[in-house]
C-alpha cells in the first residue's frame, strides 16, 4: 500500500522510494556536488551575445531601445519600472551591476553590437543546485528574434554545465505572454502559489515553471537543432518550430 503511494506521487513529484522505517523517502542524490557560482563572462552564440551588465556602457542602447516600447506594456509585470528619463534608468542599472543576486546580463545584438534587453539569474542556491531566470525585458527590436531564443539557450547552457539540477522561471500568474514562452522553451508547469507577492499595489499569484537537468539534453538538442542556419529560409522565417523539435507537434 505505502509503495503504490510513493508510485501515485511520481505522478506529482520525483519518484521516491521507502527507507528502512517503511516511509517515503526522495531517491538517493549520488556524489551531489554543489553547483558553481555564474561568473561574470560572456556567453557567445551565433545571433546575441550576453554580457554582464555594464551600466556605462550598455545603458545607452537599452533606453532607446526600451525606448521603442511606447506603450511601457513590458514594465507592467515588473516590481520596477518604467523609468522617467535615462538619468533613472541609469541608475536603476548600475544599482543592478553592483548586486551579486541577481546576476544580470544585456543581450546584445551579435550583428551591431547593440545591448537590446536584459535578463538575469536570480535566487541563485549553488548549495541546493537551483537557480531561476528573471528580470527579462526584451524590447520590442529584441522580440520573435532568433537572438531572444537563443540568449535563453545560452543561460540554460550555462547553468547546467555549472552543475545547477533545477533551473526555474516563474511569473504572474496572469502573464500570459510570460507563461506561453516558457512553456514555448520547454519549461514545466508546476502550479501557482497564490498571494505569492504585493508588486506596484497589486496582487501578484505567481505560477511556477521549471526545467530539470535530467531533461536537458533532449532539451538542449532541440534547440541546437532549432537555432542552426538550416532552419531558417532566406526570409529569416523557421522551418519547424522548437515543439516540432522536441518531437511535441
Amino acid at each position: 500500500m505505502l509503495k503504490g503511494a510513493v508510485m501515485m506521487e511520481a505522478g506529482m513529484a520525483s519518484p521516491g522510494t521507502v527507507n528502512a522505517l517503511g516511509q517515503a523517502v526522495g531517491l538517493p542524490v549520488a556524489d551531489w556536488r554543489e553547483a558553481a557560482w555564474p561568473p561574470k563572462t560572456d556567453l557567445q552564440g551565433r545571433f546575441c551575445r550576453l554580457e554582464p551588465l555594464q551600466a556605462e556602457r550598455h545603458g545607452p542602447a537599452l533606453f532607446a531601445a526600451m525606448s521603442a516600447d511606447a506603450d511601457a506594456r513590458n514594465w507592467t509585470y515588473l516590481s520596477y519600472g518604467p523609468f522617467a528619463d535615462y538619468a533613472d534608468y541609469y541608475g536603476w542599472l548600475a544599482e543592478q551591476q553592483r548586486r551579486r543576486d541577481p546576476h544580470f546580463y544585456a543581450i546584445v545584438d551579435a550583428v551591431n553590437g547593440e545591448a537590446l534587453g536584459v535578463a538575469a539569474y536570480l535566487r541563485i542556491d549553488p548549495a541546493m543546485g537551483c537557480v531561476e531566470v528573471g528580470h527579462l525585458n526584451f524590447s520590442p527590436l529584441l522580440q520573435r528574434r532568433p537572438a531572444a531564443t537563443e540568449a535563453m539557450y545560452l543561460l540554460m547552457r550555462q547553468a547546467f554545465a555549472l552543475g545547477y539540477r533545477r533551473y526555474e522561471w516563474k511569473c504572474d500568474a496572469l502573464n500570459l505572454p510570460s507563461r506561453r514562452a516558457a512553456e514555448r522553451l520547454g519549461f514545466r508547469f508546476e502550479g501557482v502559489f497564490r498571494q505569492a507577492m504585493v508588486y506596484k499595489g497589486r496582487n501578484r499569484d505567481t505560477a511556477w515553471f521549471s526545467i530539470l537537468d535530467h531533461e536537458w539534453p533532449a532539451l538542449r538538442q532541440a534547440f541546437e537543432a532549432w537555432l542552426s542556419a538550416g532552419n531558417f529560409d532566406a526570409a529569416g522565417g523557421q522551418r519547424r518550430t522548437l515543439a516540432q523539435w522536441r518531437g511535441e507537434d
